[in-house]
């Protein structure tokens, strides 16, 4: 039945406003990283949904707790051990809470490299070094001379 003269007719598709593939100029809202949901269910207290991220801050803590009664070598190394572990929670677990705060392969990066390179900073720290890169004598005379 053909349309009466002067009526308004809804096209579906022409009623949707088009969307446009530009950034908007404010951002409303973030993604989340992946893996970034709770760690445990959503009625469980705080501390229970973000126990990855509270199990490496008080590894750090303890750490720098450590540090601070005057045993450097040992504190720097639970500091760079807690970033390792922080590093295989979150390769392994698949919600890590707010640990998660770039992608994975990021987040393994940053967390494993850091601590990988804290813990061995801290090993041939002076004076009495535990592990000697001899090497790293020639370079330092070498860039100090």
């Amino acid at each position: 039945m053909p349309a009466e003269a002067g009526a308004v007719t809804e096209d579906p598709v022409a009623a949707e406003p088009r969307k446009s593939r530009r950034f908007p100029l404010i951002t409303r809202d973030t993604a989340r990283p992946e893996g970034g949901g709770r760690a445990a269910p959503g009625d469980a207290p705080a501390p229970v949904r973000q126990w990855p991220l509270l199990t490496v801050m008080s590894g750090v803590g303890v750490g720098l707790l450590v540090v601070a009664l005057d045993a450097f070598r040992p504190g720097i190394i639970v500091v760079g051990l807690s970033l390792l572990l922080g590093a295989v929670l979150r390769w392994l677990l698949p919600e890590v809470g707010m640990l998660a705060v770039r992608s994975r392969f990021t987040d393994l990066l940053t967390y494993g490299g850091l601590g990988f390179a804290i813990v061995m900073l801290a090993m041939m720290a002076q004076p009495d070094p535990w592990l000697k890169v001899p090497f790293l004598e020639d370079v330092v005379h070498f860039t100090v001379r």
